[in-house]
């Protein structure tokens, strides 16, 4: 069981966390301060784990490292009198396992780091091996150029070793490179507290080197928090080939970071180079779409571009398009790095979150990529025909790409621009003669469409066959046919939040249920780690959750993914938004 370790927060593989020593600790964070302030982990005693044949240094409870002050260990014994000391485990991939420690120390850090399929795989292998509750250490390998990469991978702990030696040397490290002392001219990326050049010595370096790795852990941290280590981390890797290798290495790794990535976030997603269609959320809304989401609607495609403004409707240019259209055909807007994003969806994260660079040329990596989703988008839905108001390059190239792929016919409405009067008029005139759908019927479709994609395909059908929707876009709300709300339209994420009848009314339904089942108490506010039970596997952190139990029936907002909840013993598990007491407690 973890004592001292407990995860806070997730972006993908990066955690903040906090280490419970006398005096806690945020991580990700250097660890060689406190080992010896604090009395923790590292001591000398060996053991050899039943049924294994690798040797594995588990550093014992209650173990200070030779020639800790004695009254640190006599006030560290005041303070945790009834429980151990933390424990560590240094391990391989092939040893790595659950031995009960609070952390666990990659021994070959420094053979792996710098290689970037062997540090891929050697990472991934050591942390899905050991409890997602616990802390992963690598020593000996951290500076403030690749300390983004080492967290984003799943890295908890690092230390200033390496920062240090390199400065007796005379290397001064900077987020961006190394430099040797004898080659410089003055000291880029100097703190206030550093000497001048003509002054600076190799101490004044392993000085600077060390408050440099805090200053870049302090800014992983700060991209932790909103969300945004990813959008930093394209930045990062570029400054170092292996940085580079290790970074696309992780993204093709999508079963690992999916598991880990929310799957809501109310912040920007900068799409700033090609490898963004890698990203997790990318790919994942491009499957969701093409899987999950099914068009309600009999009218023609009308295929349109993205708009800058956020979501799309909001948009003078779209605006005009729909002026143009008046509900005789269903809009899909074109863009990379999302795909193709239904108008149902527009508010979905991340369809209405992203942002990206503008310069009017498409890579090819981006023809082929918006292509792909494209084509599996028409494959999946039936249309009597595609009407594609979309300018020259770009978008048409990719247009008549699929248009020969697929059976249904393209008709292209635009010869200069989309917004100019001649286009619009030509997009009103490919339209004549169709029937109109009400806004009602678009509302409703909707709510059917958002809860295909975020429950599984058939789930609109599944949950409300009949429905009423009071509201507009994006604040739906949606009523039985009693008046008695059963969910709401979340304007932030575009995704379905329930109410404590609309959960009932889910698990009735045989629309794919998450569910979270807790001991025989009563949560308020959320629910611990340690109070679950059982968790569906496919729950991800951010995702709507049954929370049932012998005691009580709730509903509420995973803050972990499904197997994280069921083997963690800290941490919030579910952020409950509603809960009743069952009958049996009443």
């Amino acid at each position: 069981m973890t004592e001292y370790f407990e995860v806070h927060a997730r972006d993908g593989a990066a955690r903040l966390g906090e280490l419970r020593l006398r005096d806690p600790v945020t991580t990700p964070t250097v660890a060689d301060e406190f080992v010896v302030d604090a009395g923790s982990l590292w001591g000398s005693d060996r053991a050899h784990p039943e049924g294994s044949e690798a040797e594995l240094t588990v550093l014992p409870h209650r173990s200070f490292p030779a020639g800790t002050d004695p009254t640190v260990q006599e006030s560290f014994a005041v303070d945790y009198p009834d429980v151990d000391y933390p424990s560590a485990g240094v391990v391989t991939a092939e040893t790595a396992a659950d031995y009960g420690c609070d952390a666990y120390v990659l021994s070959n850090a420094p053979g792996v780091v710098g290689h970037g399929a062997s540090f891929r795989d050697e990472l991934i292998a050591v942390r899905e091996s050991i409890p997602a509750d616990t802390a992963l250490y690598l020593a000996g390998v951290a500076t403030p150029r690749n300390v983004a990469t080492l967290v984003a991978a799943g890295v908890d702990l690092v230390d200033t070793k390496l920062a240090r030696v390199k400065g007796r040397q005379g290397v001064y490290l900077t987020p961006e490179g190394e430099y040797h002392l004898d080659e410089l001219d003055e000291l880029p990326g100097a703190f206030p507290s550093d000497p001048p050049l003509a002054a600076f010595t190799r101490e004044d370096c392993v000085a600077h080197n060390v408050a440099a790795l805090d200053a870049a852990l302090r800014t992983v941290r700060t991209r932790i928090r909103r969300g945004r280590l990813r959008d930093y981390l394209e930045g990062q890797a570029r400054h170092e080939n292996w940085l580079t290798a290790s970074f696309r290495e992780f993204d093709g790794q999508y079963r690992y970071l999916e598991r880990r990535t929310p799957v809501i976030r109310d912040t920007e997603l900068s799409a700033a180079s090609e490898d963004t269609l890698n990203r997790v959320e990318i790919q994942r809304f491009a499957d969701r779409v093409t899987t999950r989401y099914r068009n309600r609607f009999s009218n023609p495609l009308v295929l349109v571009p993205c708009s800058a403004r956020k979501p799309y409707s909001d948009s003078q240019s779209h605006a005009q398009f729909h002026r143009a259209i008046n509900y005789r055909g269903h809009v899909v807007s074109m863009t990379s790095p999302i795909g193709v994003v239904p108008q149902e969806l527009e508010c979905t994260y991340p369809a209405q979150h992203y942002d990206a660079v503008v310069t009017g040329d498409w890579t090819e990596g981006e023809k082929a990529f918006v292509a792909e989703v494209l084509e599996r988008y028409l494959e999946r839905n039936d249309y009597p025909r595609v009407v594609a108001h979309v300018p020259g390059e770009g978008y048409r190239d990719i247009c008549e790409r699929v248009a020969d792929r697929v059976d249904v016919p393209f008709e292209f409405t635009v010869d200069d621009h989309p917004t100019t009067s001649a286009s619009l008029s030509t997009l009103a005139d490919a339209l004549a003669g169709e029937l109109k759908y009400s806004k009602r019927e678009r509302q409703h479709n909707t709510v059917r469409a958002i809860a295909d994609y975020q429950f599984g395909a058939g789930a609109g059908d599944d949950l409300f066959p009949d429905l009423r929707t009071t509201s507009r876009h994006p604040k739906l709300q949606v009523r039985d046919d009693e008046g008695t709300q059963l969910a709401a339209q979340v304007p932030q994420y575009g995704v379905l939040s329930f109410t404590l009848a609309g959960a009932h009314h889910w698990v009735e339904s045989d629309a794919p249920t998450k569910r979270v089942t807790i001991d025989g108490f009563v949560p308020h506010g959320s629910v611990l780690a340690p109070g679950v039970t059982d968790a569906d596997a496919d729950i991800r952190p951010g995702d709507e959750v049954v929370v049932d139990g012998p005691k009580a029936f709730g509903v509420g907002r995973a803050s972990m993914n499904g197997p994280e909840m069921r083997e963690s013993t800290r941490g919030v598990a579910v952020e409950m938004r509603h809960v009743e007491a069952t009958e049996d407690n009443a």
